[in-house]
């Protein structure tokens, strides 16, 4: 069995690392969180105390991190990946980043001999504990095959995408469309619970028509719990749709949906819901409308 790097313990990449010790990979991690660190630790992990120490004893290199910046920080500075990585070596950048600086990463890992793939995920927090993610990847082909089985230690749906840079563009427009329908959605809930209906029995009602989604089912009851615990945080999910904008932007592709939805995240910030989960965007409406969707 392959012996895998895991850096960066958050929200998604606890789960998908425990995964991979379950599969029986010997799996070694990092992150600043020192609690998820031990908390792996406990499931049969190695700790290492750097990325680069990481990039000396790792034959593949999962990073799960929240932006650009730190991407860059752990695979290309002082102390990083790179600087401990053999020739050979796969690096996997599995987080939500632009194409533009994915590969650049890739490029810089090329001149050292070490190949990269792109791989965000689509699911969420339970999909990544119960190891059913959607994966989206961007790389060779032949790195692709050498490291399939560790993909599909933590995914049931693996798609090579194409070469690098592919699997981030496929996340963004991933991210347009689920949050896109979480905000149609929670305009739709809203209409329905100051009409005075019963919203979860209008749920039941159209979930099996054209208007059903894996987003309806799985937003519509939280909401209506009022559980916005995060699986997907609105901070973490503004970052991507400002990756939208700005990737889009570059080649010349207008985003006005994308652009309004940007928006409404700047408004959930300042009203202090960052670290709520993006089904968190009825409150949004909730607030325009002055009315709470919840169970009768």
């Amino acid at each position: 069995m392959k012996n895998i790097g895991f850096i960066g313990l958050g929200i998604m990449g606890k789960p998908m690392a425990s995964n991979l010790l379950s599969k029986g990979y010997q799996v070694t991690v990092n992150d600043i969180n020192e609690a998820a660190v031990q908390s792996l630790v406990g499931l049969g992990a190695v700790s290492a105390e750097s990325p680069k120490m990481i990039g000396e004893s790792c034959e593949v290199i999962i990073t799960m991190l929240p932006a650009n910046k730190h991407v860059k920080q752990v695979i290309l500075e002082e102390n990083g990946v790179l600087s401990g990585a053999k020739p050979g070596t796969v690096i996997i950048d599995m987080s939500s980043i632009t194409p533009v600086v994915s590969k650049e990463i890739a490029a810089l890992a090329a001149e050292k001999g070490v190949e990269m793939l792109d791989a965000p995920v689509s699911g969420g927090e339970p999909k990544a504990i119960d190891g059913t993610l959607a994966i989206m990847v961007g790389g060779k082909e032949e790195v692709f095959e050498q490291v399939k089985d560790v993909l599909y230690a933590m995914g049931t749906e693996v798609t090579l995408v194409g070469g690098n840079g592919s699997g981030t563009t496929a996340k963004l427009a991933n991210q347009v469309i689920v949050n896109l329908n979480i905000a149609a959605m929670s305009e739709a809930l809203v209409l329905a619970s100051k009409a005075g209906i019963d919203v979860e029995k209008m749920y039941q009602a159209i979930r099996g028509g054209l208007a059903g989604s894996a987003v309806l089912d799985a937003k519509a009851p939280l909401i209506l719990d009022r559980n916005f615990v995060a699986g997907g945080r609105i901070d973490i999910n503004m970052k991507d749709i400002t990756n939208v904008i700005e990737t889009a932007h570059e080649i010349g592709v207008p985003m006005p949906l994308s652009s309004q939805l940007l928006e409404i995240f700047h408004a959930l910030k300042v009203d202090g819901k960052s670290s709520d989960d993006h089904g968190g965007i009825v409150q949004y409406f909730e607030k325009l409308a002055n009315v709470e969707v919840r169970r009768v």
